[in-house]
């Protein structure tokens, strides 16, 4: 294939991977309207990937969009209790409801289907790869303008579902500043391109800590490697999340919405910018 890739495999005669990937893609529920997906990724767990799309999306509906939050991380979901969501997903013949937090984000996630929110998801990955999928192949999303993904780290089956099945418009990836970040960001940049994805933001997490007394920021895990490594792989907005109290307890409350940021905003305007999966 010469050139750049438009995505448009409709206009091309090239027979390349993306166009194997479109016929893998599901539709959504025949009642649903979602115009863009943004998925949220990293390559390990513990960077705070979960609270990045909480945050993520409560600044987009703060800027008027409407948005939705699909919990894919199926054994490990932490989504509804940041939003003080308790209530349980209900369903009729149309197909599987969501649950709305208290400023009005959409949700579905596995915890809010269990019968006690401690009780472990004991499955084997082909069963929750499926959940996952009916998350959005019977899940009802009604009107949302940006529906973000919370997948579980790593490269395997739930990221590879949402990649091939899910009409992404891009993707975010949370890290933070250690060491390894390097090979962790590679990682899923090369899974991204490999299936034809846009990276859209780097989000580093426990960035700095800015101190009470004299506003100095100290950095302690380490030097951010951030911009250096959105610079080597093309990333075109970087955010840094400070280590800040205030967001620990805004979430262990329920009221992650709460949390005011414009950290956030560069990382957002990408995701504006980003073409849904079917445009031209």
């Amino acid at each position: 294939m010469s050139g750049s890739c438009s995505h448009n495999c409709s206009s091309c005669s090239s027979n390349c991977s993306s166009r194997k990937q479109e016929s893998l893609l599901k539709e959504p529920h025949k009642l649903s309207s979602v115009k863009k997906v943004i998925g949220v990724v990293s390559g390990k767990g513990g960077v705070g990937k979960s609270l990045t799309t909480s945050l993520l999306a409560a600044f987009a509906h703060k800027q008027g969009k409407s948005v939705g939050i699909m919990d894919a991380d199926i054994t490990g979901p932490s989504i509804p209790h940041m939003f003080g969501v308790n209530e349980r997903i209900t369903g009729d013949e149309n197909g599987i409801n969501t649950v709305i937090s208290p400023s009005g984000i959409q949700m579905v996630s596995m915890n809010l289907l269990l019968d006690e929110s401690s009780s472990p998801v004991i499955w084997r990955g082909m069963v929750i790869s499926g959940t996952v999928m009916q998350f959005w192949t019977d899940v009802i999303w009604k009107d949302v303008d940006l529906l973000f993904i919370d997948m579980p780290p790593g490269t395997g089956d739930v990221p590879l579902t949402v990649f091939q099945s899910i009409p992404l418009a891009g993707i975010v990836i949370v890290t933070t500043p250690q060491d390894l970040v390097k090979m962790v960001v590679e990682k899923a940049v090369n899974m991204a391109n490999i299936m034809g994805v846009p990276v859209l933001g780097l989000v580093e997490n426990m960035s700095y800590l800015t101190c009470p007394d004299c506003g100095k920021k100290i950095e302690v895990f380490g030097q951010s490697k951030a911009d250096k490594i959105a610079a080597q792989y093309a990333i075109p907005a970087v955010a840094k999340m400070p280590l800040d109290a205030r967001i620990s307890t805004l979430a262990d409350a329920g009221r992650i919405e709460d949390y005011e940021t414009d950290a956030l905003k560069d990382v957002f305007a990408q995701i504006e910018k980003a073409k849904r999966h079917d445009d031209e």
